[in-house]
């Protein structure tokens, strides 16, 4: 049977990153992220959905996004849905929520005073942290570590 979990979602934090350690010393960062989605309904009325999704992150990465990630910044996620399932311990009735497990990332940035905070994280196995923004008024140089620009043609 063929099957196939990838998750690619853009939001917004809808808090801090938690991060924490395991007894062994891995890092696991849970984040929860805003996804909105804007429409036009026949009417002509505009309207807005938002989707809450918990993200959980492990690793290097989940520290990455501890250090760079606060409240209401905006992050792209690449990662596997993934299904929780427990008891309630003071209800006694089975509980459940779907979550996303971070598999890569990338910082967007949010144009905020023309600070460029964008990175890559996760690609490949390799972690980079974000690049500091460039002063006002000086030329972007090339960057040994900065992957390749690509001209990404869409068919539609």
């Amino acid at each position: 049977m063929a099957s196939f979990n990838k998750v690619i979602l853009i939001g917004n934090l809808t808090r801090d990153p938690e991060l924490r350690y395991t007894p062994k010393g891995t890092a696991i960062a849970k984040i929860g992220l805003a996804v909105n989605r804007n429409w036009t309904s026949e009417t002509g009325e505009k309207k807005e959905e938002v989707t809450f999704v918990d993200v959980d992150a492990f690793g290097k990465q989940a520290e990455v996004i501890g250090q760079y990630l606060k409240k209401g910044r905006p992050i792209m996620v690449e990662g596997r849905l993934k299904l929780d399932q427990w008891d309630d311990k003071q209800t006694g009735q089975k509980r459940s929520r779907l979550g996303v497990v971070l598999e890569q990332f990338q910082f967007i940035d949010s144009g905020r005073g023309g600070e460029n905070q964008g990175g890559q994280a996760g690609h490949g196995g390799g972690e980079s942290a974000p690049r500091p923004a460039r002063p006002a008024g000086t030329a972007p140089t090339k960057d040994a570590d900065a992957p390749p620009l690509e001209d990404d043609d869409v068919p539609f």
